[in-house]
């Protein structure tokens, strides 16, 4: 008995010791950060924390019924089905917009515009696009990051469209000027012109801030009205709010908040070489790499340096990208430049495979290049003219980002 009482410790010891090395073989090491979207920015007060986890809970767990508002004509059930892992979407989540063919026009909503709702509750039919009525297919975008492209200024997009039409001969880009809705209140970084101001958010920048861009979501991706826009998207009668006022902030601070995508292999020497072709070939005219914020009323957006590498401008992207419909003030064959950080992630939220482009039909990012015409046909010239070796070493660097 005093034999097996002294070994105790021993064995418990050794159970101890078992135990750790299974677990280590059994539960995998957590993702590196670097490898995931998702996740707040650094800096946010214990409050802040509070309200982003409400946000994040709307967005990525709350699913709508019939029950809770749902349609009764939609395209998705919840935020996070179009967004997973706040990422960029697949082609099954595809949005069509329609009804606005010229610049600086309203959408026919007679005909369904701006958005196709493709879905519907049972006994009601869904939406088709008219017979020959141009339309847009875009692939929901990634959505970590916005909050600092929210937080520039104005001033700040415009004069980088100044630059760009003094350094950089035959890239000229341009701000989509959008009549903002009822309820926009305008922020310092904000400025008017002629009633209007300038869309970040969208592919053609359709969405002056993230509460608009937050609200069209509800109201045309979901079928889901609050007291912002309480319009019905299938009867155009003016119904109860069916998300609370407070969701709808939670989620804008959400998206406000979500940590810019981080780069990886960031030392590699392929990925330096890549990056020098980058500024080369000039594709950082319209991919411009970096940007600080001033002030902001988030502390933790406030004065931040971050790289999105996007000018927030539209460009003439040349006819294989037109489309024949648009947004705002934007030509039909013109596209807001997107940012390409976190590009190399993109596959994790699209199946395992590339959806590039605004509408996904580039299954790689070289094939994305090829679809650059207009001001960047020079540039995706220059990239054809490249040796395999530099072409690969160019890819490696946009898969790093």
């Amino acid at each position: 008995m005093k034999k097996t009482y002294r070994l105790f410790p021993i064995i418990l010891l050794a159970c101890v010791l078992v135990f750790s090395f299974a677990c280590e073989k059994i539960i995998p090491p957590a993702p590196a950060e670097n490898s995931l979207l998702d996740g707040p920015m650094e800096g946010l007060t214990h409050a802040e924390q509070a309200q982003f986890l409400a946000g994040d809970i709307a967005f990525n767990e709350e699913v709508f019924t019939t029950q809770t508002g749902l349609g009764p004509l939609f395209v998705a059930t919840s935020c996070g089905s179009c967004h997973i892992g706040d990422g960029k979407g697949h082609p099954f989540t595809t949005l069509t917009r329609f009804g606005q063919t010229l610049p600086n026009t309203a959408p026919d909503r007679s005909i369904g515009g701006p958005q196709l709702q493709h879905r519907a509750l049972p006994g009601y039919e869904p939406e088709q696009v008219p017979a020959g009525v141009p339309s847009m297919q875009f692939n929901p975008p990634a959505v970590t990051g916005l909050g600092l492209l929210a937080a520039l200024t104005d001033a700040q997009i415009l004069a980088q469209a100044d630059q760009a039409n003094a350094d950089n001969p035959g890239i000229s880009g341009i701000p989509n000027y959008i009549s903002p809705p009822p309820y926009f209140i305008p922020q310092n970084n904000h400025q008017a012109v002629d009633g209007k101001y300038i869309g970040r958010f969208g592919k053609k920048g359709a969405a002056i801030d993230l509460l608009q861009q937050t609200v069209g979501a509800y109201n045309q991706d979901m079928g889901i009205t609050s007291t912002f826009e309480p319009v019905d998207v299938a009867t155009g009668l003016i119904t109860d709010p069916e998300v609370s006022d407070q969701t709808v902030k939670d989620i804008v601070f959400y998206l406000r908040t979500l940590k810019a995508p981080l780069p990886r292999k960031t030392d590699d020497a392929e990925v330096l070489q890549g990056k020098a072709l980058f500024q080369t070939l000039r594709c950082s005219a319209c991919h411009t790499p970096s940007w600080t914020t001033l002030q902001s009323d988030i502390a933790a957006l406030s004065n931040k340096t971050f790289f999105p590498y996007t000018d927030l401008l539209l460009h003439d992207m040349g006819a294989e990208l037109d489309d024949g419909a648009t947004e705002g003030s934007a030509e039909t064959y013109e596209w807001k430049t997107p940012a390409l950080w976190g590009l190399g992630l993109s596959p994790n939220s699209q199946g395992g495979e590339y959806y590039l482009m605004h509408d996904g039909r580039a299954r790689s990012i070289e094939e994305a290049i090829l679809l650059h015409g207009g001001e960047a046909a020079q540039s995706k010239e220059a990239y054809q003219a490249l040796s395999q070796a530099d072409k690969d070493a160019l890819i490696q660097f946009l898969e790093s980002l």
